[in-house]
C-alpha cells in the first residue's frame, strides 16, 4: 500500500476532521434540546402536542438518515448563504446548514427517548417534594430533575456524539466537505481507490477512541473518581 500521498494531502484529512468535529458538536447541542423539548412534551398532559412529537419520533427513527438529508437540502437549500474557506477545504453553508439541521432533528429523537428514561429514573418524590416547597414545574425540573438525571443521560449522550462523529460521513451526499468527502478528494486526486479511504477510516477510529476515553474520564469525575 501506498501512504505517500500523506506528505501532500495530510491538511485534507486534518482540516475535515475539524469540520465533522464541528457539525458533530453543532448537532449534539442542538438535539439535546430538541430532545429536552420532547422529552418533557410526551411527559405532559397534553394529548395533542404528545401525539405530535410521538409523530415526529416515528418519522425520524424510522427512515433513513441519508433519505432524511437528500430531502431536507432539496427542500432547505439555502443559495444565498455564503462560502467560507476554511484552510484547504471550502464550508459551503448552504449545504452545511440544512446537514446540521436534519441530523440534529435525527438524533433530536433518539436522545428524548435517553432524556425520558433520565428523568423517569429520579424518584418521583423529588419533584414532589419541589412543588411542596412551592417551586413552579417548570423551575422544578431546571433545578431538581435535570441535574440529577443529567448523571444517568451523559452515558448515552457520549454515545450520541460517538455516533454523530462517524453518520456526519452522510453529509458527503450533499457535498459538505467533512473527513469523508475530504478522503474522497483525495482519491480523486491521486487516483488511489484504497488507502485515503482506509486512512479516513483510521482517522474516525483516532477521533472515537480519543472522545470515548475523554467521555469516561468525565463520567468517573461524576461518580467520585470511582
Amino acid at each position: 500500500m501506498d501512504f505517500s500521498f500523506l506528505a501532500k494531502y495530510w491538511s485534507y484529512f486534518n482540516y475535515g476532521a475539524v469540520v465533522t468535529i464541528i457539525i458533530s458538536a453543532c448537532v449534539v447541542f442542538f438535539g439535546s434540546i430538541i430532545g429536552v423539548l420532547i422529552a418533557l412534551a410526551k411527559r405532559s398532559n397534553i394529548k395533542v402536542l404528545d401525539w405530535i412529537v410521538s409523530f415526529y419520533v416515528w418519522i425520524f427513527r424510522g427512515t433513513p438518515m441519508v433519505v432524511q438529508i437528500s430531502l431536507a437540502f432539496a427542500v432547505m437549500h439555502f443559495g444565498n448563504l455564503p462560502i467560507i474557506p476554511f484552510g484547504v477545504l471550502d464550508m459551503d453553508l448552504s449545504r452545511l446548514v440544512p446537514g446540521i439541521l436534519v441530523i440534529s432533528l435525527n438524533s433530536g429523537a433518539y436522545i428524548s427517548e435517553s432524556i425520558r428514561a433520565g428523568i423517569e429514573s429520579v424518584s418521583k418524590g423529588q419533584l414532589e417534594a419541589a412543588y411542596s416547597l412551592g417551586i413552579k414545574p417548570l423551575n422544578a425540573y431546571r433545578y431538581v430533575i435535570m441535574p440529577q438525571a443529567l448523571k444517568n443521560i451523559l452515558p448515552a449522550l457520549g454515545n450520541e456524539f460517538i455516533t454523530i462523529i462517524k453518520d456526519s460521513s452522510l453529509l458527503q451526499t450533499i457535498g459538505v466537505m467533512e473527513l469523508w468527502n475530504g478522503a474522497q478528494s483525495v482519491e480523486t486526486a491521486t487516483y488511489l481507490p484504497f488507502e485515503p479511504k482506509l486512512f479516513a477510516a483510521f482517522y474516525y477510529l483516532i477521533l472515537t477512541t480519543i472522545l470515548s476515553a475523554i467521555l469516561k474520564k468525565y463520567e468517573n469525575s461524576l461518580n467520585g473518581g470511582k
